[in-house]
C-alpha cells in the first residue's frame, strides 16, 4: 500500500510539473488590491507588458468587496488614474440600467463631506461594490492586461532572488512568473516578507520617532467607538471577576500611554445592505450563534445608547456601505493580531471567525430581547443584497485588513509627515512626494480591556486630522538598497501606524500604484535600481500624467471627507 501511494504522488507531482507554466513580463503586480489595478494599467500606457497575479478571485481588494462610501479626504488631491475611476464610475452610473431599485433622481445620499456625484468633475465618490468591479474589469481587458486569478504566492520558497533583485516568483499552483520588475499590491506585504524585506507589525513606541499618536493609546477617546464615561463592567456576572471576562476582552493590564506593542487595530467586513424587500437576505443565526457575546452590548443598551445605526452610509440602490460605530460593533477586537503573518490556512480560519462574529451580532440586533425593541424591528428591515457577492451568498469577498505588515523602506513616514510637523532623523532622507494623502490619522481600536476602576473600555482609536494634505515619499514605496532593487511597495509600505492611519485609503493606494508603475517603467530604460530613478524624471512625468504631488493654498482648504 505504502509503494501505491508513493507512486502516486510521484505521477502527481510529475503531472503538476508538465502544466505549471512559465510566465515572463516586464513587470509583475502580485496582489489583488486597487493599486494592481491602477500598477497593471499604468505599466501599458509606460509600454511595459504587466501580470497581474492575484490571490483572490475578484480583483479590486475593498473597493470591489463593500467600501463603496469612498474614504475620498480631500479630493482635491486624488489625481491620475485614481481619479480617472472615480470618473469611469460616474460614467457608469449615467446609464439607467444601472438603477435597478431606485431612481438616480432620487438618490440623495452624500460623500464623506461631499456629494456622491459631482457632476461638475463628472465624478462619483460613493457607489456599489459590483459596478466597481465592472469598471475594474473592464480597464484591465481594454488594456489586454493579463490577469491571473487564484494564485497564491508561495510565501515559503516561492521567491528566488540573485545579485539582490528578484528574479522570479512561485504560486502554490507550481507556476513561476518571472518579471524584470515586481510590485507588491497585496495588503498584507506577502511578497515583501517572503523576499526577505524588514518590516514591522504593530505599534511604534511614540519615543521612537518622536511622535504623539502612536503605540498604547490608553485614556484616548475618539470617535464615539468606546464606552463613555458608562460604569459598564467587563465580567460574565457583573462586579464579579471571579465569574471571569466577557467575550474579547483582553485580560492584560491597561498598560503606559506610547509604549509599542504588536497589537494590529480591529478587522471587519463592509457589508453591502439593503432595506429593499425586492433585494433582501435577511440576517440568519451563524452555527455556533452565542448571544453571550454580545453582553456588553447589552449592557450598553440598557445605559441608553441610540446609535445603532450611525453607520449605515447610503450609496446607490437602497443600498448601504455599513461599517462599524459604537463600543460595540463590526469591529473583531483581537482578532487582527495574527492576520498579517498568519499562514492561508491560518487567514481563511480568522476570516471565518470574524464573519461568524459579524453575522452574529447582526442575528443579535434583529432579534434578542435585551435590544431594544424599536432597534428589533429597524434592523429586521435590513438585510445583505442580494445582487452583490452573488457567488458568496451576499457576503463580501475580502475582509477589510486594515493594517498588515509595514516596509522598514529607504523612508518612513511618521506622523510628522501628515501633520506638517519637522521631521524626525530616523526617518531617514526623503526623495520627494508621488501622491498625496489627506484623510485623518485613523486608527480603529486594537483591543477591549479592564481599567484600574474595575470598568471596561476600548483602546486604540485614533481620529486626528492633517491641518491639509501632505505628500507621501517615494522613499516609502521603496526598499532599502540592500534589501531590494527591483520591487515596489505601494500599500504595505514603510510607515509608522499611526501614518499609516492616513495612509491606508483605497484611493491612495490607487495613485500610488500608478506611480510605482512609473517608476518601474522608467528604472526598465536602461536596468537600474528603483533606489536610483532619478527623482525629478519621476515627479516630472507623474505630473504630466495628471498625478497631484502638491496643492496651491485654495486647494488645500477644499477639505471633503
Amino acid at each position: 500500500m505504502e509503494k501505491k501511494t508513493t507512486a502516486l504522488l510521484v505521477v502527481a507531482a510529475m503531472a503538476a510539473a508538465v502544466q505549471a507554466e512559465v510566465v515572463s513580463a516586464d513587470l509583475v503586480v502580485y496582489g489583488s488590491s486597487p493599486a494592481a489595478v491602477s500598477a497593471a494599467v499604468k505599466a501599458v500606457d509606460m509600454g511595459l507588458k504587466p501580470v497581474v497575479v492575484s490571490p483572490e478571485q475578484h480583483v479590486g481588494g475593498l473597493t470591489v468587496s463593500g467600501l463603496g462610501f469612498t474614504d475620498s479626504g480631500n479630493t482635491a488631491s486624488i489625481g491620475g488614474l485614481a481619479r480617472q475611476f472615480y470618473h469611469r464610475i460616474y460614467l457608469a452610473y449615467q446609464k439607467p440600467s444601472a438603477w435597478r431599485w431606485e431612481r438616480m433622481e432620487d438618490f440623495k445620499a452624500g460623500g464623506q463631506g461631499t456629494k456622491a456625484i459631482v457632476h461638475a468633475e463628472k465624478t462619483m465618490w460613493t457607489f456599489e461594490p459590483h459596478a466597481a468591479e465592472r469598471v475594474f474589469s473592464a480597464w484591465l481587458a481594454e488594456k489586454g492586461v493579463s490577469v491571473r486569478r487564484g494564485e497564491c504566492l508561495d510565501r515559503e520558497k516561492g521567491v528566488k532572488k540573485a545579485d539582490g533583485r528578484i528574479v522570479s516568483i512561485t504560486t502554490l499552483s507550481g507556476n513561476t512568473y518571472r518579471g524584470r520588475y515586481y510590485i507588491d499590491a497585496t495588503y498584507e506585504g506577502d511578497l515583501m516578507a517572503a523576499a526577505g524585506v524588514p518590516y514591522r507589525v504593530g505599534r511604534e513606541s511614540c519615543s521612537e520617532f518622536g511622535e504623539t499618536w502612536n503605540g498604547n493609546q490608553v485614556g484616548v477617546l475618539h470617535h464615539k467607538h468606546h464606552f463613555r464615561d458608562w460604569k459598564v463592567s467587563p465580567y460574565k456576572v457583573p462586579g464579579d471577576p471571579s465569574s471571569g471576562l466577557c467575550a474579547l476582552v483582553d485580560s492584560s493590564a491597561p498598560g503606559v500611554r506610547g509604549a509599542g506593542d504588536r497589537r494590529v487595530q480591529a478587522y471587519c467586513y463592509r457589508l453591502c445592505m439593503t432595506d429593499d424587500p425586492r433585494n433582501r437576505i435577511p440576517f440568519e443565526k451563524p452555527s455556533g450563534y452565542d448571544p453571550a457575546r454580545y453582553e456588553l452590548l447589552a449592557r450598553v443598551y440598557a445605559q441608553g445608547y441610540s446609535e445603532t445605526f450611525a453607520k449605515f452610509d447610503r450609496i446607490a440602490n437602497h443600498k448601504t456601505d455599513t461599517n462599524n460605530h459604537g463600543p460595540v460593533n463590526f469591529d473583531y477586537l483581537g482578532g487582527s493580531y495574527e492576520w498579517p503573518e498568519a499562514s492561508y490556512a491560518r487567514r481563511a480560519e480568522l476570516a471565518r471567525e470574524h464573519r461568524d462574529y459579524q453575522m452574529g451580532l447582526l442575528y443579535f440586533l434583529a432579534n434578542d430581547p435585551s435590544v431594544p425593541a424599536d432597534v428589533r424591528r429597524a434592523m429586521s428591515k435590513w438585510g445583505l443584497a442580494k445582487d452583490e457577492f452573488v457567488d458568496n451568498g451576499g457576503w463580501p469577498y475580502h475582509i477589510y485588513v486594515r493594517e498588515g505588515r509595514r516596509m522598514v523602506g529607504a523612508y518612513v513616514m511618521t506622523e510628522h509627515d501628515c501633520l506638517g510637523t519637522p521631521r524626525h532623523p530616523a526617518q531617514g532622507k526623503p526623495y520627494g512626494p508621488v501622491g498625496m494623502g489627506s484623510y485623518s490619522l485613523d486608527s480603529h481600536n486594537v483591543r477591549r480591556y479592564v481599567t484600574a476602576e474595575g470598568f471596561v473600555q476600548n483602546e486604540g482609536d485614533i481620529e486626528v486630522r492633517p491641518k491639509r494634505p501632505y505628500g507621501i515619499d517615494y522613499g516609502a514605496i521603496i526598499p532599502r538598497r540592500e534589501a531590494c532593487r527591483n520591487l515596489l511597495v505601494p500599500v504595505a509600505l514603510s510607515a509608522t501606524h499611526t501614518a499609516f492611519g492616513s495612509i491606508r485609503m483605497e484611493p491612495v493606494f490607487m495613485l500610488l500604484g500608478e506611480s510605482a508603475a512609473t517608476a518601474a517603467a522608467l528604472a526598465a530604460e536602461d536596468g537600474r535600481a528603483v533606489q536610483d530613478v532619478s527623482y525629478s524624471a519621476l515627479s516630472a512625468r507623474l505630473r504630466a500624467d495628471g498625478q497631484i504631488l502638491e496643492l496651491c493654498p485654495a486647494a488645500r482648504t477644499s477639505r471633503t471627507r
